[in-house]
């Protein structure tokens, strides 16, 4: 949320007062490729279904131990399900227009998360962690199965091309009208959002397991290396690319990784280390993350930021676009500081 919220235009601007025009590789880092290929700003998606995966087995034993049902958790899960996938009309698929030749039915990561979220809770609610493991494998394995092995019209099969793949056709033929007109797909990528999601539940139980906190680290390192090796040698060997826009398989396991390696890293330096104080600014972004991804879509904080500082900026020269972005990132963080003070945080 931090490099969605302003992060991300604050290092490009202040890295433009000292590199006129920001290093390649940082502008390709900070952007999505055009198909092929996976770089940092990719990771953001994927890590929030991982992260929601994380917080799962905590949540869902937490409210079993305090005497819910299965069906009390059946129920909170259908009913987060379905406000995720409303808000993520409101947020990108152009619901509170009320015009149905601009609705986009299921083009939002919130609406990856609630599948993603539902396929987890009734596995966790269900199967043990073998089954959830196997379940996992048979996503991903089911996934690049279908998209190597069934034919879509006018082209050879195991296409995988902007504009013809299978999980585009799947799109297309359900959603019609109210698909987004873009190369990203849904419907049968939510097999590959499921399984990043379930890869975050591995992880939580990992972090609950009896294993000391530095075997947990170990094993979440360990875990990372071998999903970043099974998503190269998928990608390189086996011949399925990763390709975010589609959630490729290959893709699920490199991010899974990255995802696995970053958790080690901040499990390691809070809950085993515990360095701590360095996290509050981004404790109070997360601790309102949804609050701030809707608000975020409603509120001009760059232009609010343009009219505050924006006749200063403009005598700085080069240095005037870093002061508007870091004013806009300040405008986000203090209304989330201000929720953070008086205790408001906003749940589904």
């Amino acid at each position: 949320m931090f490099w969605i919220v302003g992060g991300r235009d604050v290092l490009l601007t202040f890295s433009n007062v000292f590199a006129d025009p920001p290093p390649p590789w940082l502008q390709y880092q900070l952007s999505h490729p055009a198909w092929l290929g996976f770089t940092a700003w990719d990771m953001i998606m994927p890590l929030f279904l991982f992260i929601v995966g994380t917080a799962m087995p905590f949540s869902f034993s937490n409210r079993l131990e305090q005497g819910h049902t299965k069906a009390n958790l059946y129920t909170k899960i259908i009913r987060r399900t379905l406000l995720l996938f409303i808000m993520g009309m409101v947020v990108q698929g152009h619901l509170l227009d009320f015009d149905l030749s601009k609705l986009s039915l299921y083009c939002n990561t919130l609406q990856a998360i609630a599948a993603g979220y539902l396929i987890a809770g009734l596995l966790i609610l269900n199967v043990g962690l073998l089954a959830q493991i196997a379940a996992t494998a048979g996503l991903l394995l089911g996934y690049w199965a279908l998209l190597i092995s069934v034919p879509i019209a006018g082209h050879e099969v195991g296409v995988l091309q902007p504009d013809a793949n299978l999980a585009l056709s799947v799109d297309q033929f359900l959603l019609g009208q109210f698909r987004a007109e873009n190369n990203y797909t849904w419907i049968l990528s939510s097999m590959g959002f499921a399984a990043t999601v379930l890869l975050g539940v591995l992880s939580g139980h990992l972090l609950r397991s009896k294993l000391s906190p530095w075997q947990r680290v170990l094993a979440l390192i360990a875990i990372g290396f071998a999903c970043l090796a099974g998503g190269w040698i998928w990608d390189h060997w086996l011949g399925f690319p990763i390709i975010k826009h589609i959630w490729t398989s290959s893709m699920v396991l490199w991010a899974g990784g990255w995802s696995f390696l970053l958790l080690a890293l901040f499990y390691l330096l809070i809950d085993v280390l515990n360095y701590r104080r360095w996290a509050f600014p981004f404790v109070v972004i997360g601790m309102n993350a949804i609050t701030i991804y809707m608000a975020n879509r409603f509120i001009p904080f760059d232009d609010i930021a343009e009219t505050l500082v924006g006749g200063l900026a403009s005598h700085l020269g080069i240095v005037g676009p870093a002061l508007i972005a870091l004013t806009t990132m300040s405008l986000v963080w203090f209304m989330l500081y201000h929720m953070y003070r008086h205790k408001i945080f906003l749940r589904l």
